[in-house]
């Protein structure tokens, strides 16, 4: 009898947290293990089970990859980086 396994493809992504994410979430940096193909809006979602207050705001946390803010669908690669930061305040 033959076996059949699935393999899943995953990439290692580094996510960096700015200002008061860095409080929610008690650290500066880490890394998460995401499917090939998954998008920023997937990793968020596993952020935010991992530490939930980053989940008060979904929709005003600016996400980028690299030095560019990207939109939720933008679909990740091995290696990148992707950085966390609240929504602007001003005086």
């Amino acid at each position: 009898m033959r076996r059949c396994f699935e393999i899943f493809e995953t990439m290692l992504i580094r996510i960096h947290f700015y200002s008061y994410f860095k409080d929610l979430t008690g650290c500066a940096e880490t890394t998460e293990t995401l499917p090939a193909g998954g998008t920023i809006g997937q990793l968020h979602q596993q952020l935010v089970v991992r530490f939930p207050r980053l989940g008060e705001m979904p929709k005003s946390t600016l996400i980028a990859v690299g030095v560019e803010y990207q939109p939720r669908e933008y679909v990740l690669k091995e290696g990148d980086e992707v950085s966390f930061f609240p929504p602007v305040q001003g005086g």
